[in-house]
């Protein structure tokens, strides 16, 4: 998957990506000095989202319109979106401020008046957020653009991520990657079931990730060792800013520590290499070998009193131990000499 000059594969390094969501309470300053707080973190990315109120849902008071069991406890869905949406007009200055960050830029369309303005701005890849994977003629219509497409898995089944990925292939598009996602916000930690990250990974063949609402950066980095290839998580200036997402999003520090972490665990798993570098090979300085331990003479016997396994590692090698003993020594040494064919 190539996202502009970005290359994911197996062999990359992560992508990480800072979701701006609500995270800019309404002020198209704040949202700006996000992305450049998210550069100064280390992000890859900055990730918008793009709706109204009214390409959400509609304006009911019935039940059915009003949260529960989340954050959002007793909201009427349509003034919750009233209160997060990402003014349209905004997109292309804050996509302006993207570029001149370096940092690349693209957003989360949530029906197909948001993707016909996205292809106006000239987005480099698309996503579709958790609660969006089953809304199958969108992906199809967004998968249709030719471009990457990046899928959530929040709430779905395995039946689920099978019909929206056969509905990009069906518009030809198989430039695609799936991101292991808990939709709870914040996101229990005992549920992150990172594992699945590389079965996604390995079941489909696609590039997968994580999409990741729990607090800190230890799921990341776990997601890094199974493999992830994209990381995405909320990110806001001070979370006493406030705002829908507030409770859930990094701040600056928050973001840089994790980006460090995912960087430093990359380091880690490295790749499989059973040769030794230069210092490891040093190292074996230190490893046991054969020595001789007191002063003999001339045709004593060698036994386990005169010669023992102890560091350094400058005589023989250990597993010529039990070849030797019984061998006579050739001549008077002292002890402390490192053994060697020579001196039998």
């Amino acid at each position: 998957m190539r996202i502009d000059n970005f290359e994911i594969n197996s062999t990359s390094k992560v992508f990480i990506i800072a979701e701006l969501s609500a995270n800019h309470n309404g002020s198209i300053e704040t949202a700006i000095d996000t992305i450049r707080a998210a550069k100064r973190a280390g992000a890859d990315c900055i990730k918008l989202q793009t709706y109204t109120a009214d390409t959400m849902t509609i304006d009911s008071d019935k039940e059915d319109f009003i949260i529960k069991g989340t954050i959002w406890e007793g909201k009427n869905l349509y003034k919750l979106y009233q209160e997060a949406f990402t003014p349209w007009e905004w997109h292309g200055e804050l996509m302006r401020v993207a570029k001149e960050e370096g940092l690349l830029c693209f957003s989360s369309p949530f029906d197909k008046t948001a993707v016909d303005f996205l292809e106006t701005l000239n987005v480099p890849a698309y996503k579709i957020a958790s609660f969006e994977i089953t809304d199958i003629p969108l992906i199809e219509y967004v998968a249709s653009k030719g471009k990457p497409i990046i899928l959530s898995t929040g709430i779905a089944e395995q039946a689920d991520i099978e019909l929206a990925l056969d509905a990009c292939k069906r518009m030809g598009n198989t430039d695609i990657a799936l991101l292991k996602c808990t939709s709870s916000y914040p996101a229990p930690i005992n549920e992150a079931n990172m594992c699945m990250v590389k079965d996604l990974s390995e079941r489909y063949g696609v590039i997968s990730g994580l999409s990741d609402h729990t607090m800190g950066a230890t799921v990341p980095i776990v997601a890094t060792c199974f493999g992830a290839k994209i990381i995405e998580k909320h990110f806001i200036l001070d979370r006493s800013i406030g705002g829908p997402d507030a409770s859930f999003s990094m701040n600056e520090k928050e973001f840089t520590e994790m980006v460090k972490a995912v960087r430093e665990a990359e380091k880690a798993i490295g790749i499989v290499d059973y040769s030794l570098t230069e210092k490891q090979v040093k190292g074996k300085d230190f490893s046991r070998s054969l020595y001789v331990v007191e002063d003999v003479k001339a045709g004593d016997v060698i036994t386990e009193n005169n010669v023992r396994s102890i560091r350094p590692g400058f005589g023989m090698h250990p597993k010529y131990f039990n070849e030797v003993l019984g061998k006579v020594f050739k001549q008077n040494i002292t002890e402390g000499t490192p053994l060697s064919w020579e001196l039998i």
